[in-house]
């Protein structure tokens, strides 16, 4: 997987890892996949528990409201999860920038991913472009990667139920008049 200059694809694949945990190494590994992530081995059993601690981290992270505050963790996650640059090649499909070592398990080289689509898709889109749903019952997280950066619910369908919700306490009769 690249890091396109949004750093959309890393950020939506952390949101959905952090939605809903892979809870086996063949769920995490195929969600991987399917999102083009690319590394040699593939994810081990230990992985599994080194991703839930960095996805926690992540959790911090959509609820820290301040820009200021999100920046100071976003710092503290590439610190921690990052390294120099390096251009590789190491799946011939071009060369292109890894912010990570050469070697290293498949959690930290997903951490280190993961780490740099966040930064670069808040960097550019704005520090308010990673969020819960609106709707108070969902909870989940969600990437607002929209043209004008005011999503608020993390899918349609949670936006549709809150819409309905609004409508029928505006229509409703005040309990008074009932009878």
């Amino acid at each position: 997987m690249h890091i396109n200059p949004y750093g959309e694809e890393p950020t939506l694949l952390a949101v959905a890892l952090l939605n809903d945990r892979p809870a086996t190494v063949r769920a995490l590994q195929a969600r991987c996949d399917a999102a083009g992530v690319v590394h040699r081995p593939g994810a081990k059993r230990a992985d599994l528990a080194s991703l839930d601690r960095y996805l926690d981290d992540i959790d911090r992270l959509i609820d820290t409201a301040e820009a200021s505050d999100r920046v100071r963790l976003l710092n503290e996650l590439l610190a921690r999860h990052t390294a120099h640059p390096r251009v590789t090649d190491h799946a011939g499909d071009g060369f292109h920038l890894h912010y990570r070592d050469a070697e290293m398990s498949y959690a930290a080289m997903l951490s280190a991913l993961l780490t740099m689509g966040l930064t670069v898709h808040l960097v550019q889109r704005g520090m308010h472009r990673l969020s819960r749903c609106a709707l108070p019952e969902c909870g989940n997280a969600f990437a607002d990667t929209t043209r004008n950066g005011r999503q608020r619910y993390c899918s349609p369908a949670c936006a549709n139920r809150d819409a309905v919700r609004r409508h029928r306490s505006r229509h409703r009769a005040p309990a008074s008049e009932v009878g």
